[in-house]
């Protein structure tokens, strides 16, 4: 099974509502919570690039990269929370916004481009 199959994502949405229940959290897991939760670990996130240049946020060394990718994991685990809470098919989501945006970037205009879909 690839990371990428939805089962995958529906076992690993099971696995962190396990972990949350077996410590009684949802109780704490309001979306307000949620969301300010997701906004400090963005935050902490960001840290990591803060005042490098691109070529050095390009190429992290191992230890970076090793915090870098645990911050990831705690944006994901709190958008994830933040999804069930609110009943929201986060995978369905994702599908949703990808053909929106191939709607409004397509490629023979946005190739290359970093312009706004409304300045293409």
């Amino acid at each position: 099974m690839s990371d990428q199959d939805p089962e995958s994502f529906r076992e690993l949405q099971q696995q962190l509502q396990s972990f949350v229940a077996e410590r009684d959290w949802s109780q704490f897991h309001t979306p307000k919570n949620l969301a300010m939760a997701l906004t400090g670990e963005v935050g902490e996130l960001v840290e990591h690039f803060q005042w490098l240049s691109n070529e050095a946020s390009d190429s992290l060394p191992a230890d970076k990269l090793a915090e870098v990718r645990r911050e990831l994991a705690d944006v994901q685990i709190y958008t994830m929370l933040l999804a069930n809470r609110l009943d929201l098919d986060l995978a369905a989501a994702v599908r949703d916004k990808i053909a929106e945006n191939e709607t409004k970037y397509p490629p023979d205009r946005a190739f290359g481009r970093s312009d706004k879909y409304t300045d293409l």
